[in-house]
């Protein structure tokens, strides 16, 4: 019986570590920029919310990203701070730059919000885009 729980909690041990680096590596890619030209970048917003108005909606979420990506772990979007946008890194800070840049000219709104909360702390942070 020592045995048999000794090997399932290396099991476990292993299962916990593997998921961990498979998360280190997901936000390690996410932490980079998406490598394509504002162009690109307009072509999908604008496809992505030509389908939402067809649905009848006014907004749509855009991102979804760990709050790992924020230097402060989501915290100043949690609180709804001012300069909250410059905690983010990679990806997410490239998306608002393009929102500033390129959308908020053009009249829309993006909110960044913390959409759960995994053992009552803070989790994942949506970016949605609003017009209308």
């Amino acid at each position: 019986m020592e045995k048999i729980a000794l090997a399932e909690a290396e099991k476990a041990t292993d299962a916990a570590h593997k998921h961990a680096q498979a998360e280190a590596e997901k936000s390690d890619q996410l932490s980079k920029t998406l490598g394509i030209s504002d162009e690109e970048v307009m072509k999908s917003a604008a496809a992505l919310v030509e389908q939402a108005v067809r649905a009848g909606l006014t907004e749509v979420q855009v991102y979804r990203f760990p709050n790992t990506l924020c230097t402060d772990h989501g915290r100043a979007i949690n609180q709804q701070e001012p300069g909250w946008e410059d905690t983010l890194t990679g990806v997410p800070k490239q998306l608002y730059q393009f929102w500033h840049k390129s959308l908020r000219p053009r009249g829309y709104k993006l909110r960044a919000q913390i959409v759960d909360f995994p053992g009552g702390l803070p989790g994942d942070v949506s970016m949605t885009l609003k017009w209308g």
